[in-house]
């Protein structure tokens, strides 16, 4: 239902006037009741203000609604006289299940938490006026932090039981199998690190966002990987040109076999390139040598050399400018050998991935 409305221009003068003290004294409930109003008088839709506000489209009803029936009088929230109430240690509990619930969870029409709607959703909950600098101030002290949100695949819930049975059994076994046979557990992966660079966070003044010169070529420099769990070892392959394929994983597998003379246990995730009938073939032709595990699907944090990959990219590319390829070649090629030199950092970062799984490290 939509009712069009117009108001003479005193008593737009007066939502002005409140709207004004609604912000000063940062009532962002009243405030974003307001604006729905004024949209409402320059005809916008009420579906369209409750898209814009993220609200929902009966609050939007409601807040038209009383405004044509009680006019000013239906903007004043009454407050409890005397010192403002704080939030109750049940509250705060609550506040903190609603929060990471998200906003959608709660009735908003947004995904992103921010501190002001915090603020209003704390008044609306728990009738508690709160200032958005002391909101902040609050969610700190309840141990949250803003920060930048990351992806999980939609399928974790499908392979969460095959990545519990990893971490119980599946990794416990390899663990025992690497031990009876005196064997290298090689986690391996491969990367791609792109000419046109990488952005991250770096400190820069206030109010000037820092740049990087990007030469924008379309071209990456791509490396297979593999870490040995116990001695840190680091054997990688470089291609300058072409894609990951079942041929080049094999020459990669053939060559750290020629460099090794244990067993290897080789940690695997399903890319399709190390699954093919030409890799299933190449894995029986060498049982002497090599044992294949699967990493659970939709499952990097699983892997620890995922761990070394991003290390490379943050000392490498993060922020840097490289006019040619050869310049990129170069940038990674040395960070790689680095890594390969150190085998102690490798195994720090066997150390997290241990962490991560919730088990000791040898």
């Amino acid at each position: 239902m939509n009712i069009r409305i117009s108001v003479n221009s005193h008593l737009r003068r007066e939502l002005l006037d409140r709207f004004e003290k609604a912000v000063k004294r940062q009532s962002m409930r009243l405030t974003k009741r307001i604006l729905v109003i004024l949209d409402v008088l320059d005809g916008i839709s009420w579906e369209e203000a409750a898209q814009r506000f993220a609200l929902d489209l009966r609050t939007v009803e409601e807040y038209v609604i009383q405004f044509i029936l009680h006019g000013m009088a239906s903007l004043a929230y009454k407050r409890p006289p005397g010192r403002p109430p704080k939030l109750t240690k049940s509250q705060r509990k609550e506040l903190c299940e609603l929060i990471d619930a998200g906003p959608q969870a709660t009735g908003y029409k947004c995904g992103c938490w921010t501190t002001a709607l915090i603020q209003e959703m704390i008044e609306e909950r728990f009738g508690v006026v709160y200032n958005t600098l002391y909101v902040a101030e609050l969610l700190k002290n309840l141990n949250y932090s803003y920060q930048k949100a990351r992806f999980v695949s939609d399928h974790l819930e499908q392979v969460a039981e095959k990545q519990v049975n990893w971490m119980k059994e599946g990794w416990p076994a390899i663990l025992r199998q690497a031990q009876e046979k005196g064997a290298m557990i090689l986690f391996g992966d491969e990367a791609s690190f792109a000419q046109w660079g990488s952005l991250s966070y770096t400190w820069s003044r206030r109010g000037e966002q820092p740049t990087v010169k990007t030469s924008g070529k379309r071209c990456s420099y791509k490396v297979m990987g593999l870490i040995d769990y116990f001695s840190g070892a680091f054997f990688f392959k470089t291609l300058e040109k072409g894609r990951f394929n079942s041929d080049t994983y094999a020459t990669f597998l053939e060559e750290v076999l020629a460099k090794t003379h244990q067993h290897l246990i080789l940690i695997q995730d399903g890319a399709r390139y190390h699954t093919s009938k030409a890799m299933q073939e190449f894995f029986a032709a060498h049982t002497d040598r090599l044992t294949v595990q699967q990493l659970p699907a939709y499952s990097p944090d699983f892997n620890p050399i995922e761990f070394l990959w991003r290390n490379i990219k943050k000392n490498a590319t993060h922020l840097r400018y490289f006019p040619t390829f050869q310049d990129l070649v170069q940038a990674v090629d040395e960070k790689l050998h680095v890594f390969a030199n150190l085998p102690d950092s490798i195994l720090a970062l066997m150390g997290k991935y241990c962490s991560s799984l919730g088990t000791a490290s040898s």
